[in-house]
């Protein structure tokens, strides 16, 4: 990747605070949000909502039940996908350091009609992936203490007993970040760097006693042994990697939250998926070589959770899972956090019912309270399907990464458009060819065109992917066909919902 360097003057960087205030009043909006993220914060937003242990410990079992052992090199085919969607991401970023970065970047390089419905279908998707996240706790809580398991009975999300317990955790954990996210923009950020360096010291020290207590070589990838065709196999095993590796754009949805952004949003987007790609990575390798064993079904419905308390004692694996637990907890938090800025993103601008009461930031915490306290009931009541089946869990799941890959391509598909007609990405930005350091802008200088091409066509096959309503899926007891096609009816009502408030509902103000 090159910088590109219209001048040979390098300006003289303002000063850091005031820079970041004029910035954001070029694009129209006062600095409402308190601007107090360093360059490791904007990482940790980053890497907490792609939460590798949270999401490996959630879909490994799934993952590992359709496509076997050879799951695994979905992992590094996704990562090189997303690393492709990151790279123009982090072009934006330093283009249009704005909070609500989906539905930004998505309207200034389109139309405002095309960009709202891609900060709406992200803004659900985004509730929808909190729903998911916070379920994830039920993986692994009734592991570390059998009393987590309210409800009794089997503790599998899988069965009627473990879904359901799933959503009373899920509500409970909900009701806690939904808390930090009222607090204070400080407090919520000491939270999600503590709980990134936890979750990065837990991942790094489970990868090392997976690998020691190996119990076959790596040669063992290569075989599917999984449902179904190899390549049918190997296409849902990649849900896994998918559901994984999203989430890396928070770095510029905390944007205007973010001390000299320009600089620091590019670099911590692809540093948060770099890093969590590796980490996960070796987790799912760790954990398919050190499995006690690959056919004798636990695998398969108990994943990594299986594979530490069975190989390294229920001593060290129940510390470790604590360690996933709080890796859960502070996912939903990022994740919540995230969703909450894009509401308040698209609200000042008023394209939302109760837009006014949206927008709304406490001048003493910094933080938009009615978003989060909108992300977390709605987080709450998509969680709470999970009481009605098991099946609801794998729904919710797939149904968010979809969501997260159709907005994804809304913005890689304009912005590979933009490329094509020789039109500058970011005309209204004015003279800014350098960031806050003084630095060029970053850039993918002539690999932009052939990378932003890839990751557009990477985005749309994997929402096809993604969203095809497979029953051996979605469906496998059979007589549930809304649960077979929810990902597809869930977007088709979103879009619905959406196009009759645009008909019907308040007309966007035209963003600079």
């Amino acid at each position: 990747m090159t910088a590109s360097a219209p001048t040979d003057v390098r300006p003289e960087p303002p000063e850091t605070g005031q820079g970041d205030r004029e910035a954001l009043a070029g694009f129209g909006y006062r600095q409402e949000l308190h601007r107090s993220m360093g360059r490791f914060a904007s990482f940790a937003a980053g890497f907490s909502f792609i939460s590798v242990l949270t999401t490996v410990f959630q879909f490994f079992a799934f993952g590992f039940s359709f496509g076997g052992a050879a799951f695994f090199w979905t992992w590094p085919a996704v990562l090189l996908g997303q690393l492709l969607v990151a790279a123009c991401f982090a072009e934006l970023a330093a283009r249009y350091p704005l909070s609500g970065a989906i539905y930004q970047w998505s309207t200034r390089l389109s139309t405002p009609v095309f960009g709202w419905f891609a900060g709406w279908i992200m803004v659900i998707g985004q509730i929808v992936v909190v729903a998911a996240a916070a379920l994830a706790l039920q993986v692994v809580l009734p592991a570390v203490w059998p009393g987590f398991q309210l409800l009794g009975g089997d503790p599998a999300p899988t069965t009627p007993t473990g879904a359901g317990n799933a959503a009373l955790l899920a509500v409970v954990l909900l009701a806690l970040t939904t808390t930090v996210n009222l607090l204070d923009n400080r407090v919520m950020s000491a939270v999600n760097r503590i709980g990134v360096t936890a979750e990065i010291i837990g991942a790094v020290l489970i990868v090392v006693l997976l690998f020691t207590h190996a119990e076959r070589g790596a040669g063992v990838t290569l075989h599917t042994g999984g449902q179904g065709g190899t390549v049918g196999a190997l296409l849902v095993g990649s849900f896994m990697a998918a559901y994984v590796l999203i989430g890396f754009d928070s770095a510029g949805e905390m944007s205007e939250e973010t001390r000299s952004p320009r600089r620091t949003a590019p670099r911590t987007i692809l540093l948060a998926l770099a890093s969590a790609g590796a980490l996960g990575g070796l987790l799912v390798l760790g954990g398919v070589l050190a499995a006690p064993s690959l056919t004798d079904g636990r695998l398969a419905t108990e994943g990594l959770s299986y594979v530490l308390t069975s190989s390294l004692g229920d001593g060290v694996g129940r510390l470790l899972l604590a360690d996933v637990a709080v890796a859960v907890a502070v996912a939903t938090l990022a994740i919540q956090t995230s969703g909450s800025r894009m509401l308040f993103s698209m609200a000042r601008d008023g394209v939302l019912p109760c837009s006014a009461r949206l927008a709304k930031v406490s001048p003493r915490t910094g933080m938009p309270a009615a978003p989060a306290l909108l992300v977390g009931a709605g987080a709450a009541a998509l969680g709470l399907l999970n009481l009605a089946s098991p099946e609801a869990f794998l729904a919710i799941g797939t149904t968010c990464i979809a969501l997260l890959y159709l907005a994804y391509a809304m913005v890689t598909g304009p912005m590979l458009l933009r490329r094509l007609r020789g039109i500058p990405l970011a005309p209204d930005t004015g003279a800014v060819t350098h960031d806050e350091t003084g630095r060029p802008l970053f850039s993918l200088g002539r690999l932009g065109l052939p990378v932003n091409a890839l990751a557009f066509l990477y985005g749309a096959v994997m929402t096809v992917n993604l969203a095809w309503p497979r029953a051996a899926v979605y469906d496998p007891a059979g007589g549930h066909w809304y649960f077979q096609w929810f990902t597809v009816l869930f977007l088709g009502v979103a879009v619905l919902l959406g196009a009759v408030y645009r008909v019907y509902g308040r007309k966007p103000r035209s963003v600079r």
